[in-house]
């Protein structure tokens, strides 16, 4: 039993990484040469985040620093300094995430917009103390709102893909935490 539990574990966090992968590979693709107008949701730290609220134990730390920084090695991103803010965001959200079970989809959206809206506001504050070039506000604001309404249909297309779903009662064990 123990270790059919811990096979499904490794066999969700292998499903993250492998959807980390293809998400960085897509982001990639050069399907636009031209300066960009708009900015599409961030999908990747969308995903993150709601692995992070809804099976912390799927998404060990040591896997978004590694991923995150993956990512921004390959666009160019000052190195470690998003995997960082998305790295807290995620800790923040995996330690209010037993609160979270209890609430409905709502308060959980409201969560991860708090989060999503932390770790861009503070990674555009330390880039701009920095005097690193940075994009213009507007495509920030434009990606924190796609990001934020696509939040709801990752979500759903990692609960039919990958059956991600909030732990249910009787899957925790006395301390809250998912078995």
């Amino acid at each position: 039993m123990v270790e059919s539990i811990r096979l499904h574990i490794w066999t969700m966090r292998i499903a993250y990484i492998l959807a980390a992968l293809f998400l960085i590979f897509l982001r990639l693709l050069p399907l636009n040469t031209a300066t960009p107008l708009w900015t599409g949701p961030d999908l990747l730290l969308a995903l993150t985040l709601a692995f992070a609220v809804r099976r912390p134990e799927y998404l060990p730390s040591l896997h978004i620093a590694v991923i995150f920084l993956l990512e921004d090695l390959l666009l160019q991103r000052p190195p470690g300094l998003f995997a960082l803010m998305v790295l807290i965001g995620s800790e923040t959200l995996k330690s209010r995430s037993r609160a979270l079970h209890e609430q409905n989809f709502l308060m959980e959206w409201l969560s991860v917009s708090a989060s999503l809206f932390g770790i861009l506001f503070v990674y555009r504050f330390v880039l701009a103390v920095l005097l690193v070039p940075q994009a213009p506000l507007g495509l920030t604001v434009m990606q924190f709102m796609f990001t934020l309404l696509a939040y709801p249909f990752v979500v759903g297309a990692a609960h039919i893909v990958v059956r991600l779903r909030k732990a249910t009662p009787a899957e925790m064990d006395g301390m809250g935490r998912s078995q």
